[in-house]
């Protein structure tokens, strides 16, 4: 062991490593690649995409209530894959997927008693524990969660029959030419046209004994999944749900709407427990609502949820069992004179992710992307500008509605960095390791590197000897990282990391596009 104090690569022993390198980004694949001058109907626009733990599976939602499912096919043997990488053997093929299946999750409805019409838009897709060789996950419109099993079925086929192989083709099957009798059917089955010798014409007997007869083989062909509803939970929301959340534990889940959060078990469709509740009792005071709400990735009993004001709050199921009292609440204060008739708009968080690391939240708002320490209630230790360019557009994002986006956040396996999407399907990923530089802007399409930016950034302000706060990102007023005006009708709302890998899926309207690095 060397003493402390040496030096190691020219770097002193205690101190922190130097960050990463940036990625360098490739396009892998493109699932419904959109044609230029194509026409894109409304339902085939992706809502939702969600790796499953392993990331051999992906799932995406679309508008028109469709689950469609991916599988990965570059590696066929996931133990010889998993010994390699033991052995720190390169992988030289990067991660491809191909099309499993699709199937029709949520159909529209009308709610009579509200008048109300219920799209069939997937809100969100969780992937939950798989078993016996058979996939499950929840998907959810504004109203109801269903839960699905996916497994694969074989298809069963009947072979060895006693026809020739010639004529069989020709009649398609062996019941159309033995079963149609033009001259009608004797009493004891036979056919009064033909003689006592002769069955059909494929079949005969021999002068004085009976024919060989062969049965009927079934032999398996190919594997085809069918997807089947195991459960339906419907009926306990008044509002539109933004959220469902699987628990560590296996067996429950929760599901939130603006102002509600419940808890399931997947077992039962017919109950659950109201466990937050923000609804004032005369709606006149309601001064924010409730955005994203995700469980803890291993602590069954901790979960957290944002607002429309900006804040995150982390409770704790062991207190109470109605949790309107948080353990604890993240979020930063404006600085004096700061307010404008935006800031509760362009504060609001659209969504939450846990980190990797289990002691960082990840969180997304209209202008930025930041990061929270669980034990630093005060403000992020991180914030990466997304939308700062925007800031003097924003009566005008007002008026055409932009400003009620809601983009996605992810963050990559090894929690070094993090990513989000934004206008002119762009998405950005940010470093966020202490000292890291990397902010690179991505265009979904098959040269993602177009786009590409490396903006350094401003000097991090330092909070303590072991906090960091630091901002990083285009910050130039009204154009985006070229100089071109963003296009505000192609937006780059959903996105997912990878769980063990860099590779990135996004939707871009209708199309699925997928890169690595």
């Amino acid at each position: 062991m060397k003493a402390s104090g040496a030096e190691d690569g020219g770097r002193p022993a205690g101190s922190p490593a130097p960050p990463p390198p940036s990625l360098e980004w490739k396009f892998s694949q493109v699932f419904g690649e959109r044609m230029a001058g194509e026409e894109v109907h409304e339902v085939d626009i992706i809502s939702a995409i969600e790796f499953d733990k392993s990331g051999d599976h992906l799932a995406t939602g679309d508008r028109g209530g469709r689950v469609v499912l991916f599988e990965r096919t570059d590696v066929t043997n996931h133990g010889l894959r998993k010994d390699l990488e033991k052995q720190d053997y390169p992988i030289s093929r990067h991660p491809e997927f191909r099309y499993k299946t699709e199937f029709q999750s949520h159909e529209p409805e009308f709610d009579y008693l509200k008048s109300l019409e219920i799209e069939e838009k997937i809100n969100k897709i969780k992937w939950c524990q798989p078993a016996n060789h058979a996939l499950f996950l929840l998907s959810t419109n504004d109203k109801t969660i269903k839960y699905w099993k996916v497994k694969e079925r074989k298809v069963k086929k009947i072979s060895e029959m006693n026809v020739d192989a010639s004529i069989a083709e020709q009649n398609g099957n062996i019941a159309s030419s033995s079963v149609n009798c033009p001259g009608g059917y004797l009493p004891n089955g036979g056919c009064s046209e033909r003689p006592y010798n002769h069955l059909n014409n494929e079949l005969s007997f021999p002068p004085g004994r009976l024919p060989s007869l062969r049965l009927p083989m079934v032999t398996s062909q190919d594997t085809n999944p069918i997807a089947r509803c195991r459960r339906i939970y419907a009926h306990a929301h008044d509002y539109h749900i933004n959220s469902i959340s699987n628990n560590s534990d296996g067996e429950t889940f929760i599901s939130a709407d603006d102002l509600r959060i419940n808890l399931w078990n997947l077992e039962i469709s017919n109950q659950s427990f109201n466990i937050v509740d923000v609804k004032p009792a005369n709606m006149e005071d309601l001064t924010e609502v409730i955005t994203s709400a995700e469980f803890h990735p291993t602590h069954c009993n901790m979960l957290a949820y944002s607002s429309s004001k900006g804040s995150i709050r982390l409770i704790d199921l062991r207190q109470s069992a109605l949790c309107d009292n948080h353990s604890k609440m993240f979020e930063e204060r404006d600085t004096p004179g700061s307010r404008s008739f935006f800031t509760e708009i362009i504060a609001s968080i659209s969504d939450i992710k846990f980190a990797k690391d289990e002691r960082h939240i990840l969180s997304r708002d209209y202008m930025t992307l930041k990061l929270w320490d669980i034990n630093m209630e005060s403000g992020p230790v991180a914030t990466f500008q997304v939308h700062e360019y925007l800031r003097p557009k924003l009566c005008d994002l007002y008026e055409n509605d932009s400003i009620f986006d809601k983009f996605d956040c992810c963050q990559s396996g090894d929690g070094l960095r993090v990513a989000t999407g934004s206008y002119s399907n762009l998405f950005r990923v940010f470093g966020c390791m202490t000292g890291s530089n990397e902010a690179t802007t991505l265009e979904a399409s098959k040269n993602p590197m177009r786009q590409q930016v490396q903006t350094p950034s401003r000097p991090a302000r330092s909070l303590s000897t072991l906090t960091r706060v630091v901002r990083r990102g285009s910050e130039s007023p009204a154009v985006d990282a070229n100089g071109n005006t963003y296009d505000f009708t192609t937006k780059l709302l959903h996105l997912a990391w990878h769980p063990t890998e860099n590779l990135i899926a996004c939707a871009a309207m209708n199309s699925l596009y997928m890169y690595y690095a």
